[in-house]
């Protein structure tokens, strides 16, 4: 039986054809990787099917294609596109707050299917958490890329002059940071482009274990990128260029990014217009994406395109500088085959490149290169010899560089031939899809994860020879908030709605231990709940027995040592008290906050982050702190719930007061009234 492996690409515009590669920050090197990979992937006689999960958009700005469902992208490859927040088009650092609900959608897709995923393989920090959330909750292992990463992001950020206020409003970083360290700790895998992303930025964060990593360096398509114009090729260029240029017969210095702060194209004009020398030898040719109505632009483009503007202003470089408005993806191998006949030069002078795809494009067409000295271009220069690296923060280097690139022909020649050489010798996808299925089935295998069991349909139990009578919706009472001080109208009304729909389950939510709570519950007079969700999450008891779920034991078990833990924070007496032995649990541990509690969350974290230990701090009422499991929280023992008996969130109807339940449940996509005097209203109860 041959692997069936899913990819999850959520921000930007996804699909088989046509990519619209430039239009913004969110569409560009990433997007042609995952589409190359999967095909390269479902060429494989070994793998049976290969599925990209993507959000789909009904919105009208954008193609129709986006709304669709599902798309073949040939033999065993597809997209499947699921609805998640508005239907609006949204930029990524908008997507945060929408990813639980496609990770439930996700989870209830897959656990309908015969047959699970072998493994997840997540692109960026906002797939890496929904990955994160379903590889869990499923058992299925996961892979994890970043592709860029928010810690190295946020360094270059922080020296540009930007402060930390107005890079977590505009990027939310802070989101993006705890994503990726979440993706990491969960991935058996982790595929990266370089050696320096390995040793430089994946090792800034504290869950990262090298040993799960291997350097892979991503494929070129020959077929579309090669040296020999194609008739017609040329003179297509030409006219594209045709409004800008006064004598396009000069060699062009070649630029081809998306439009963001990162790719440093400003310092790029700013070292071609100074030198005099450049501007006599050479063409500029910008090719950043495709312009739409400057009002539909986002703020950072917009920016980028005024600083265009004003720097060919500024230096008079009109008839010297193209910047096409518009251009199609199959116009890009045209250009850099264009521009080598011309003896031209690519330049790649972002401040920060994980990879550098683009590079590979440029050197399989007889392109040589001009490439920051950062990331992907040392590890590309090094094996290729095919052109120059140069550190892009020092314009007078840019410059220097530049000038000296296509002044000896016979160098220029050499650089030439080397990149064609080593392109067909180290960057096939033949060998790049090799390395990854090799890397990832050793990894992937369940004992070389230590996941827990996959989720098939455990009804009763585990060790209980009696099933567990499944309702068809189940009421979720939070006892430390709705049910705290409830009216003895109200109770009297809930006994008579239970009482009169056989069809309605009863649960009870609680922080405390099983043993408190049963003993608070008592004292309701109310009937025997089928479900006991105690110990902030991290126990569930099934049926009139309350017999233990070990099943959800196991599944949050994994990376626990509650000993570590203990002995970790114990270093923190100055902050922290352990609450009574009765509100501690074998999966948690619950202090109260010494004054003033201000800070001591963010101090908790980075100790536990500081010492690797896998575990999660939350405030409870602001004065309460709770370790946990990561895996462990109410709302997961809830969705676990909605798995073990098939019986969908929807089904879920949850009374939990502000104060209560609903701060420690976060965002379930579940019925919620925050009412907690009376338990009975908003339900839908015959």
């Amino acid at each position: 039986m041959g692997f069936q492996l899913l990819h999850l690409h959520l921000h930007g515009l996804f699909r088989g054809r046509d990519l619209e590669l430039g239009r913004d920050a969110d569409t560009g090197g990433q997007t042609t990787y995952v589409l190359e990979l999967v095909r390269a992937l479902a060429a494989r006689p070994e793998v049976d099917q290969v599925e990209v999960v993507t959000r789909r958009i009904p919105d009208r700005r954008v193609s129709p294609d986006y709304a669709e469902p599902h798309e073949s992208l040939g033999p065993g490859a597809g997209i499947l596109r699921l609805p998640f927040g508005p239907r609006r088009y949204l930029r990524k650092e908008q997507l945060w707050p929408h990813l639980d609900e496609l990770a439930d959608a996700l989870v209830a897709t897959l656990a309908a299917r015969p047959r699970l995923p072998d493994w997840i393989h997540a692109h960026y920090a906002d797939a890496g958490y929904v990955g994160t959330l379903v590889s869990r909750r499923l058992g299925i292992p996961l892979v994890f890329t970043g592709h860029s990463l928010g810690r190295e992001k946020q360094r270059r950020l922080l020296a540009s002059g930007l402060t930390h206020e107005q890079i977590e409003q505009t990027y939310a970083m802070g989101q993006r940071i705890e994503a990726e360290e979440q993706a990491l700790a969960a991935s058996s895998l982790v595929v990266t482009s370089t050696r320096q992303e390995v040793e430089s930025q994946y090792a800034r964060y504290d869950r990262f274990a090298g040993e799960r990593a291997e350097v892979l360096a991503p494929g070129v398509d020959t077929r579309r990128f090669h040296p020999a114009l194609l008739p017609g090729e040329a003179a297509a260029v030409e006219a594209l260029l045709a409004p800008f240029l006064r004598d396009p017969a000069k060699p062009p210095l070649l630029a081809i990014c998306r439009p963001e702060r990162r790719k440093n194209i400003p310092a790029l004009i700013e070292a071609f217009g100074r030198s005099d020398l450049l501007r006599q030898r050479h063409n500029l040719v910008l090719v950043l994406g495709c312009r739409q109505d400057p009002g539909q632009m986002d703020r950072q483009q917009r920016e980028l395109f005024q600083q265009v503007f004003e720097l060919v202003d500024r230096f008079d470089l009109y008839g010297q500088v193209a910047y096409p408005k518009q251009h199609s993806g199959a116009q890009i191998p045209a250009l850099y085959r264009w521009a080598a006949a011309r003896g031209g030069v690519f330049v790649n002078p972002a401040l920060t490149e994980p990879f550098g795809l683009t590079l590979l494009e440029a050197a399989a067409c007889g392109l040589p290169l001009v490439a920051t000295d950062d990331g992907g271009p040392r590890d590309i220069l090094a094996r290729c010899d095919n052109g120059q690296l140069v550190d892009v923060t020092d314009l007078d280097a840019l410059q220097t560089a530049l000038e000296a690139a296509a002044a000896d022909p016979l160098r220029w020649r050499r650089w030439r031939d080397n990149g064609l050489e080593a392109v067909s010798r180290s960057y096939s996808w033949d060998a790049h899809v090799c390395g990854y299925l090799g890397h990832a089935t050793h990894r992937c295998r369940p004992e070389a994860t230590g996941a827990a069991p996959r989720v098939a349909s455990p009804v009763a139990s585990p060790g209980s020879s009696a099933l567990v009578p499944i309702p068809e919706r189940l009421l979720l009472l939070d006892l430390d908030g709705c049910l705290q001080a409830p009216e003895a109208a109200g109770l009297d009304q809930l006994r008579r709605r239970l009482a009169a729909d056989p069809c309605s389950g009863l649960g009870i939510l609680s922080g405390r231990s099983y043993q408190a709570a049963r003993h608070r519950y008592a004292e309701l007079q109310l009937v025997d709940p089928q479900v006991w969700i105690t110990q902030a999450g991290t126990e569930i008891r099934l049926g009139h027995g309350a017999e233990l779920d070990l099943l959800w034991q196991q599944q949050i078990a994994p990376g626990w040592d509650r000993q570590a833990v203990l002995a970790a924070l114990a270093e923190l007496d100055s902050r922290l008290r352990l609450q009574a032995e009765a509100m501690q649990g074998a999966f948690k541990l619950s202090y109260l906050l010494r004054p003033p509690p201000a800070g001591a969350l963010a101090i908790v974290r980075q100790t536990l982050r500081q010492r690797r230990l896998e575990a999660r701090a939350q405030l409870v009422q602001h004065w309460y702190l709770d370790v946990l499991p990561p895996r462990a929280s109410t709302a997961e023992a809830i969705r676990h719930l909605s798995l073990r008996w098939r019986l969908p969130l929807d089904r879920f109807l949850l009374m939990a007061s502000p104060q209560g339940g609903a701060e420690r449940l976060g965002a379930l996509g579940l019925h919620h009234s925050g009412r907690a005097r009376d338990p009975v209203a908003g339900l839908n109860l015959p």
